[in-house]
């Protein structure tokens, strides 16, 4: 049973259980252990998982976090637990206190339900405000799931996760606002707008009356654009499982494609989207990951340097059947593997760094 399955099975776990659930300690014993035994920790080892960890704060001695995940003697991770039903806005200041008495880079905060992984973006040694990455059991999202597998014991790695968490930490909080701004614009957003669009003085009134429009306009676009994007994939969703089938990625195909990858139909996947970051890791010891561009088509998606169609790194062609890794050859030709999943594509780093370096 790979990650992704594991965490709906315990994801409807949690659905049945969690009214039943009144304490803290059931909370922990029912949802929070299972949770990281889901996770591949040795939840019944003390030297690997440890629960009341002490961390002193300042003067204060003895103090405890509840869990603590450790690797070679060391915390790597403090887990704050609560009851299910408590709301956690109101609890991050105590694990805010514990976090930069250790020496551990990241801290969550549980209710058993809902988990938020925190680090130290904006300070080291101070915890952020915010988390990077926020976890719904009763709501999963592929996307974040995919995020939290990093976690797992087996793939853990401190600084390939640090180095994600800046671009999940500030993406979360740009949607936060956007979506803040089409529930009910702000004066500077409407301003935005009408700055150009408006010719006249934008005193307040003014400001007033174009925000219910503004809001209409907004809504009503993305409602349009959604729409747009499900007719054409059910319209095309046959064609596009064929080709994405036959592999057809010939060089007349491709440069199709690439001119018209802004059509609606091209829907860029979660998964296409998790394999993209994979690669971005991969390749962050040997260029910026911001040198790192994906381009979406109808029947792959395209890796590249820098933008450049003629600097493609890779493709990949990721439907429910077929998972192929289609690499460049110096001269020209190409090289596909077969994936069972995604994660496979990291046991390729020194082939993807090759054809790289031969940009650079």
């Amino acid at each position: 049973m790979d990650f992704l399955d594991q965490f709906k099975k315990f994801s409807e776990k949690a659905k049945s259980i969690k009214d039943g659930l009144l304490t803290e300690e059931a909370t922990k014993m029912s949802l929070i252990v299972p949770f990281f035994s889901m996770l591949g920790y040795d939840v019944f080892n003390p030297d690997e998982f440890v629960p009341e960890y002490t961390a002193d704060v300042g003067i204060k001695k003895g103090e405890k976090v509840d869990y603590a995940i450790v690797k070679d003697g060391e915390p790597i991770i403090l887990v704050e637990a609560k009851w299910c039903g408590e709301n956690l806005n109101k609890h991050g200041s105590q694990l805010f206190r514990y976090f930069g008495t250790t020496e551990a880079r990241f801290g969550i905060l549980t209710n058993g339900l809902v988990y938020k992984f925190y680090t130290d973006l904006d300070n080291p040694n101070k915890m952020d405000e915010s988390p990077f990455l926020e976890i719904d059991i009763l709501n999963p999202k592929e996307s974040k799931i995919a995020e939290l597998k990093k976690f797992h014991k087996s793939n853990f790695d401190v600084e390939e996760i640090f180095s994600t968490a800046s671009e999940l930490k500030y993406s979360n909080e740009f949607k936060n606002v956007f979506s803040k701004e089409l529930l009910n614009p702000s004066d500077d957003f409407t301003r935005f707008f009408l700055n150009k669009t408006y010719s006249g003085r934008q005193t307040q009134n003014v400001i007033e009356k174009f925000k219910p429009l503004l809001k209409k306009a907004l809504n009503s676009y993305i409602s349009e654009l959604m729409n747009d994007k499900i007719k054409a994939a059910l319209s095309s969703s046959g064609d596009e499982a064929t080709q994405k089938e036959n592999g057809s990625t010939d060089e007349n195909t491709i440069e199709s494609l690439e001119t018209h990858e802004d059509e609606p139909k091209i829907v860029t996947t979660p998964e296409e989207l998790e394999a993209y970051f994979i690669i971005k890791n991969l390749l962050k010891d040997t260029v910026s990951m911001d040198d790192i561009y994906y381009r979406d088509t109808v029947s792959y998606i395209n890796i590249l340097y820098k933008d450049n169609g003629r600097k493609w790194i890779c493709r990949l062609i990721l439907t429910p059947n077929k998972k192929t890794l289609i690499l460049p050859n110096e001269d020209k030709s190409q090289e596909k593997i077969n994936l069972n999943d995604i994660y496979d594509i990291e046991k390729y780093k020194e082939k993807l760094t090759e054809i790289l370096k031969r940009y650079l």
